[in-house]
């Protein structure tokens, strides 16, 4: 089978559109349709569902796909067994992470990582909303939290300090708290990146053990960025890892507040799908990526 027409293939899955595929492809529309038609009359099934608005891949599809993604890995191993002199990384690296480590952390310190593979080509996404790294193509994803996928490999990178913040004019207007008992006068904004399984109280510690004091909230937001936007306004207190705070307590515009009643530090985990053998390009960024962040996250 034409490893070529595999690549074409998953792109065009991914992209759900054979014009975004040809596209990033530098091929004609219909090369790519022909391309896939091709494989479609090898194997005897549909691989994708064709309306005049959308491409989506069918059962069949799916599993050629994550079938097909093996094929090119191994083929990918195989080469590099034989080489001489080890080959210049490269190809596509299609990564996940959360906004702040992202924006704070990772990119900034990007360009080395680049100019040390110049030949490949980073696709980063970075949403709050946790994505499926088999069925959504990617290489890896950074989570910070609790896990719930199965089936992944996990390595542990660290974690992230929580801290509880207000801004001065919430403060001003609803007093400081003091204590645990304090917070029935006070109000929570809430964090959910689904709308649908926000914390429904004020978490903290106690003789080492988790716990949930119930509070009340105003508003409820999926993203970090209005999350502490929420809170600069005024809204609310909010429970938030120290790393994406430290310029606005610097400036003043955030307060801690409570700081004996913190919630439980965030792990922050390296995630990827279990392989006999991860692509030479996934392993350098993974490495590099535990080497940026262990400089900033507290030990797992």
């Amino acid at each position: 089978m034409d490893l070529n027409a595999l690549r074409i293939y998953l792109l065009v899955a991914e992209s759900a559109s054979f014009t975004r595929a040809a596209e990033r492809l530098g091929l004609t529309r219909a090369r790519v349709s022909a391309v896939v038609q091709q494989l479609e009359a090898e194997l005897g099934t549909r691989l994708l569902a064709r309306t005049t608005r959308s491409v989506r891949v069918t059962p069949d599809g799916q599993l050629f796909a994550e079938r097909a993604q093996a094929l090119l890995l191994d083929s990918e191993e195989l080469q590099a067994l034989f080489q001489r002199q080890p080959a210049a990384l490269r190809g596509r690296l299609r990564v996940d992470m959360p906004g702040q480590l992202a924006s704070q952390v990772l990119i900034p310190r990007l360009p080395e990582f680049l100019s040390a593979h110049p030949q490949i080509e980073l696709e980063l996404s970075s949403t709050d909303r946790r994505v499926d790294l088999v069925h959504e193509g990617f290489d890896c994803v950074i989570r910070a939290g609790s896990l719930r996928e199965s089936g992944l490999v996990a390595r542990p990178l660290g974690c992230m300090p929580q801290i509880n913040v207000a801004s001065p004019a919430y403060l001003a207007t609803y007093g400081v708290p003091r204590s645990l008992e304090d917070l029935a006068q006070h109000r929570l904004v809430r964090y959910s990146s689904t709308l649908a399984g926000a914390v429904q109280g004020w978490e903290y510690t106690q003789d080492g053990e988790p716990r949930m004091l119930p509070m009340a909230a105003v508003l409820t937001v999926n993203n970090t960025v209005a999350y502490e936007a929420a809170c600069l306004a005024g809204l609310g207190l909010i429970q938030a890892p120290a790393q994406g705070l430290g310029e606005w307590l610097k400036q003043g515009a955030l307060v801690e507040v409570l700081p004996e009643h913190r919630a439980e530090p965030l792990p922050v985990t390296l995630l990827y799908a279990h392989r006999r053998q991860v692509a030479r390009r996934v392993q350098a960024f993974m490495d590099w990526v535990a080497g940026v962040l262990g400089e900033v996250l507290a030990p797992p």
